[in-house]
């Protein structure tokens, strides 16, 4: 079994922000309030400063033996200057604007850019980013963001890169920017943006080839706003003519008798239509293998959106969730989107999963499981599939892919 050290170093801290916001509604919330306070307000040098006035604080109260107590008073004398020239250096003036991708693939760079506006008259000088907690998965790749001069009426843009290991919706919680204070102590009062919401998408398996049954699917009533390839049409109506129709969509004689162009609408019922089934029965797997799955059901449907084909993605849990994508009616971000937050479902049990995709496999040409376990129940959703004329593929991890070579991102051909 492998620890996920990462995890673990975070096990207290809430990986969503309602549970964050939870916690600062309690009573820990009420404790650590004044803390987090003092902590924005106070420089690394302050940080270090507080430790050794806690120890001379201690050594020096034997006043009669030493003088320690002496330096206790000098370190204070500081602190209390600090606080109080701390206001003198508030950004008057000063707006932020944050901007940042929504979406980021795992492991890669996520920039966000901080545009700083002084509309003041003066000058402000040593700006500080300060960022917040980031989750277990997240980590800063530049130690330092600031900016050493904001002039009167300017506008600067600082960028601060973070990447994260896991996908996911993230949400962060508000970036401080302050401007140091004299004597380097502390930080003027801090202004605070708001909070940072985005997607950490999986990356793809290397799938390069996929064998399956392409035969077209009569689809009653056709797929509206379906891209046509050539395929048999099916006449809908009339409808006025618009720059870019076909010139062979002209009707001639509703033209003649309304005086106006008019075209021929199609719309096509006869397309290749696959399924993708994504098994989440963590159970049957580790973590490591369910989220091997995830990339190589996005690898998988990276590939089949290149060809002209319609593709059912259908995530088999506690309940169904489909989404169609392909011949211009879906993009492949969309179906990352859904993949990004899939959690573990529920225990995979044969006749649970094909009441949920009985009703679809009528429109299709062949269905693609990925499947976390070989077993009797998966079997069995299979050979039912093929025995209702629908041509149908299982992808077992372990079996077919292996966790290794998805992390290596090698070739996979199925």
């Amino acid at each position: 079994m492998r620890i996920d050290f990462a995890r673990l170093n975070h096990i207290l801290i809430p990986d969503t922000k309602t549970g964050r916001d939870r916690y600062r509604v309690g009573w820990l919330g009420a404790i650590g309030r004044p803390l987090g306070r003092w902590y924005r307000m106070s420089t690394p040098v302050a940080r270090v400063l507080v430790a050794l006035w806690f120890i001379v604080g201690a050594f020096g109260l034997e006043v009669r033996e030493n003088a320690i107590h002496v330096l206790w008073c000098a370190l204070t004398g500081l602190f209390v200057a600090g606080a109080i020239v701390r206001r003198f250096y508030a950004l008057d003036g000063v707006t932020i604007r944050v901007e940042h991708a929504p979406r980021v693939r795992v492991g890669e760079r996520l920039d966000v850019t901080f545009s700083l506006e002084n509309r003041a008259a003066r000058d402000h000088f040593a700006l500080a980013i300060d960022g917040p907690l980031l989750p277990w998965d997240g980590r800063y790749l530049d130690g330092h963001s600031g900016l050493r001069h904001l002039p009167a009426g300017a506008t600067e843009r600082v960028i601060v890169p973070l990447e994260f290991v896991a996908r996911g919706e993230h949400h962060l919680d508000p970036f401080h920017v302050a401007a140091k204070a004299a004597l380097g102590l502390t930080f003027g009062p801090t202004l605070e943006t708001s909070g940072l919401r985005f997607l950490v998408l999986p990356r793809l398996a290397n799938v390069t080839r996929l064998d399956l049954d392409a035969t077209v699917r009569h689809q009653p009533g056709g797929i509206a706003l379906a891209s046509q390839t050539g395929e048999a049409r099916e006449l809908i109506g009339l409808r006025p003519y618009r720059p870019g129709d076909p010139v062979r969509d002209l009707c001639h004689r509703a033209w003649a008798r309304t005086g106006a162009p008019v075209v021929r609408e199609y719309q096509q019922e006869y397309f290749t239509r696959l399924s993708l089934v994504l098994d989440t029965d963590l159970a049957a797997a580790d973590r490591a293998t369910f989220e091997s799955a995830i990339r190589v059901a996005a690898g998988v449907l990276a590939h089949l959106v290149r060809g002209d084909v319609l593709v059912d993605l259908m995530i088999v849990g506690g309940e169904l969730h489909r989404l169609t994508l392909g011949r211009s009616l879906g993009r492949l971000e969309q179906a990352l989107d859904l993949l990004a937050v899939v959690e573990p479902g529920a225990r995979f049990e044969a006749a649970r999963t094909m009441s949920l995709l009985a009703p679809h496999l009528g429109r299709l040409s062949s269905v693609v499981i990925v499947a976390l376990a070989d077993d009797e129940p998966r079997r069995r959703v299979e050979e039912e599939i093929r025995r209702r004329g629908v041509g149908c593929r299982s992808i077992v991890m372990g079996r077919d892919v292996t966790v290794e070579a998805v992390d290596r991102e090698e070739a996979i051909a199925l």
